[in-house]
């Protein structure tokens, strides 16, 4: 399998396309999920920051505000995600920045497998929710795939 990130053509800041926010929520201290997404999405051109695991939602709205994120992504493992992102959008969606970014959630998102209530979680405010099989890895390609392209702000390089 051929990647972009060892492709000598990739590594010109026009060919990304834009910031993604990868991390989990408060309760998850999970993070090989966080790294498959990062490279999942680095692999589609975009630049990743990954908060990593257990991040109190204060600091992942100060973060994601931070970011210039043009995708905010929520990941979950220990089967929380449903409380712990039902917690916290809000909290994302009540900054003004924010109004406009797209904002998904996925993985393990009840204890009992059944993953909670994607539609509440939509109604709360997320853009998408993704299940944690193939199905939904192939549907969150996708969506990353439609997302627009924009320049990134290039990195601050001081001499």
């Amino acid at each position: 399998m051929r990647s972009i990130l060892n492709d000598p053509a990739t590594t010109d800041l026009a060919v990304h396309r834009g910031t993604v926010v990868v991390s989990t929520m408060a309760s998850d201290a999970h993070t090989w999920n966080l790294v498959f997404l990062q490279l999942l999405i680095e692999e589609l051109g975009y630049r990743v920051r990954n908060l990593g695991p257990c991040v109190p939602d204060d600091v992942l709205v100060d973060e994601v505000r931070r970011s210039g994120a043009d995708l905010v992504v929520l990941s979950s493992v220990n089967g929380h995600g449903f409380q712990d992102g039902m917690r916290v959008i809000p909290e994302l969606r009540a900054c003004p920045e924010l109004s406009a970014v797209p904002m998904v959630i996925g993985g393990k998102l009840g204890v009992d497998g059944a993953g909670g209530d994607s539609g509440a979680l939509v109604d709360a405010g997320f853009d998408a929710v993704f299940s944690d099989d193939q199905r939904g890895i192939e549907t969150f390609r996708a969506l990353l795939t439609t997302l627009p392209a924009r320049p990134p702000v290039p990195d601050m390089v001081t001499a």
